[in-house]
């Protein structure tokens, strides 16, 4: 069972939490509850689409639509029993054999199956396209097709609990427990209702592209989260909270699924508060009992009494460039990363406050693909080093070879954020002085494809372009991120040879080989320079006062990983 892999802690401290209710607009009869803070925007159910794996739907949504794996604190992959088992099994070809509990049921009543798995891997397998002007598109707005596109089928009778996946002959995917995890196995039965045909799988198979077409519609658009009510009918919960209710005013709102089959949750009510609240409000307020936001974004927070700690996190602070408009020449990109001070902004930024824990938030971060605290970062890393400082010599030398006078650079992030408004200053600050101009453009209603549309020259966000938590010890977001035609792919960067080696590493086993490929790899990103890593974002997370059971998740699934054992004691 999933809490046998808990390790507890009680957290004591002496801010007052409070022990009043925390008021949810659709709760009749009131419950306490236990506020969250976290600085993920609630965009989208779906963590598997471009909206919700760009907006951090795995930090909030995790103990409410689980998989046969998540996120661990340390990043790691953890098997989630209470959702199913998956093991490899032998054959000619990579298997995995998965098994859904018999027990699991959705909250409505509905029980799991393996159409669930089929519409996970047709919705990013990127076999489904249409015509575009350039070329084929994809019909699903996947974030990713890592690992999903190597697969060649899945057996499975529509409803069975039951489903063997089989890789491409000649493929081996070593990162596989990253498939089909928390937020990104959608319930296949709304999408067949929504659609009006029995099932998914005999309609996915069917090749009618019309039924197919509304398919992906739903699926990439049918789970989006506004500022409206929600149709609860479309958003039956898998785990052990579901959706209660969703507003600007009340929070979004989770309670215990009273269908939930595992362990039940120790609290019964908990009021997450995204992006967009006024957390510094609500800390006096004492609304809040667990905090976990990027450091120094929130001025004039104030966690007086709460057990606070700054701890540097797997996602990477970073500039995603466009590889159109201003930055169309590589030149340009170089340009701006020479003037870019990485030094002084982790000097100033980045630091975490705590002791680096295997390296992470050591010193800049000279990587995209390869953690801090690997074997392989200090042999991959040397591209990195004519851009650690500003260079304005160099920089405006640079910008004079490209022909492009006195650009302009737009750089846009989910505000507000103090921390990252004043990374964007102390760049423009620097780049002043080789006659490039940087604008800020963040904004509340940013999101990362304002990139994609030309809106902004470049995204200051986490891994994947995330506004807060982000990152894992597996790194397939940071690396498909890169790859052509990924949804994540804010900045348009291309480049068959880098989609060769990341393909090639995804199945490599010969340390040698890997160590080779990885360093190839980041000496063609610090050439191409699509994007430009600063430091391992770091984040504050903190618990009030009778809190016990947090434990900090410094990763894409947030601290929020174990919500559903939180004891707030009174």
């Amino acid at each position: 069972m999933r809490r046998s892999t808990i390790r507890l802690i009680t957290v004591l401290a002496t801010a007052a939490v409070t022990t009043s209710v925390v008021a949810g607009c659709s709760t009749k009869n009131q419950v306490p509850s236990i506020g969250y803070a976290v600085d993920a925007a609630v965009a989208s159910y779906n963590g598997a689409s471009t909206l919700g794996a760009g907006s951090g739907t795995a930090a909030v949504f995790g103990r409410v639509l689980t998989g046969f794996f998540y996120t661990g604190p340390d990043g790691q992959q953890v098997a989630d029993t209470d959702f199913g088992t998956a093991k490899e099994v032998p054959g000619e070809a990579q298997t995995v054999q998965y098994r859904l509990n018999p027990d699991g049921v959705y909250s409505d009543g509905v029980k799991t199956s393996c159409d669930d798995l089929v519409l996970a891997w047709s919705a990013r397998s990127g076999k489904f396209t249409r015509p575009g002007d350039r070329g084929p598109l994809p019909l699903f707005d996947a974030a990713s097709t890592t690992g999903y596109d190597e697969i060649e089928r899945i057996d499975c009778q529509p409803g069975s609990r039951d489903a063997t996946v089989v890789f491409r002959p000649g493929k081996h995917y070593l990162p596989w427990r990253t498939l089909f995890s928390a937020t990104e196995v959608m319930p296949a039965h709304v999408v067949a209702q929504a659609v009006g045909v029995p099932n998914v799988v005999g309609a996915l198979q069917s090749g009618d592209e019309a039924v197919i077409g509304r398919i992906a519609d739903f699926w990439n658009s049918g789970w989006t989260i506004g500022s409206g009510a929600l149709d609860l009918t479309k958003f039956p919960s898998s785990g052990p909270y579901r959706i209660e209710s969703f507003g600007a005013k009340d929070g979004l709102v989770l309670v215990a699924n009273e269908k939930w089959w595992g362990d039940a949750p120790e609290t019964k009510r908990i009021v997450v508060w995204p992006k967009g609240t006024d957390f510094a409000a609500k800390a006096k307020e004492n609304a809040l009992g667990v905090v976990d936001l990027g450091a120094g974004s929130v001025a004039d927070l104030k966690l007086d009494g709460f057990d606070e700690q700054t701890v540097a996190s797997r996602g990477a602070e970073q500039l995603v460039l466009a590889t159109g408009g201003v930055f169309s020449r590589v030149e340009v990109r170089r340009a701006f990363a020479q003037c870019v001070p990485r030094q002084a902004l982790f000097d100033t930024l980045g630091k975490a406050g705590e002791p680096p824990t295997h390296g992470l938030g050591a010193g800049v971060l000279n990587s995209r693909v390869v953690q801090q605290d690997s074997l392989y970062y200090p042999a991959v890393v040397g591209g990195a080093d004519r851009y650690l400082g500003a260079d304005i010599a160099a920089a405006t030398a640079t910008l004079a070879s490209s022909g492009t006078a006195q650009p302009t650079v737009r750089i846009g992030y989910q505000g507000p954020d103090a921390r990252r408004a004043q990374t964007v200053a102390m760049i423009a600050d620097s780049c002043r002085g080789a006659g490039i101009t940087v604008v800020d453009a963040g904004a509340p209603d940013f999101t990362p494809g304002k990139l994609r549309e030309g809106a902004v020259d470049a995204v200051l966000g986490g891994t994947g372009a995330v506004p807060g938590p982000a990152g894992s010890s597996a790194g397939v977001p940071a690396v498909s991120a890169l790859r052509a035609g990924s949804g994540l792919d804010f900045g348009g960067f291309a480049n068959g040879r880098y989609d060769a080696i990341t393909d090639q590493l995804a199945g490599e086993t010969n340390s040698t080989t890997t160590l080779n490929l990885l360093t190839e790899a980041e000496n063609l990103l610090w050439a191409q320079l699509p994007s430009i890593p600063l430091f391992a974002t770091p984040r504050v997370i903190a618990f009030g006062t009778g809190m016990e059971n947090g434990i900090a998740g410094p990763t894409q699934a947030g601290t929020g990983w174990n919500m559903d054992r939180w004891v707030l004691q009174r």
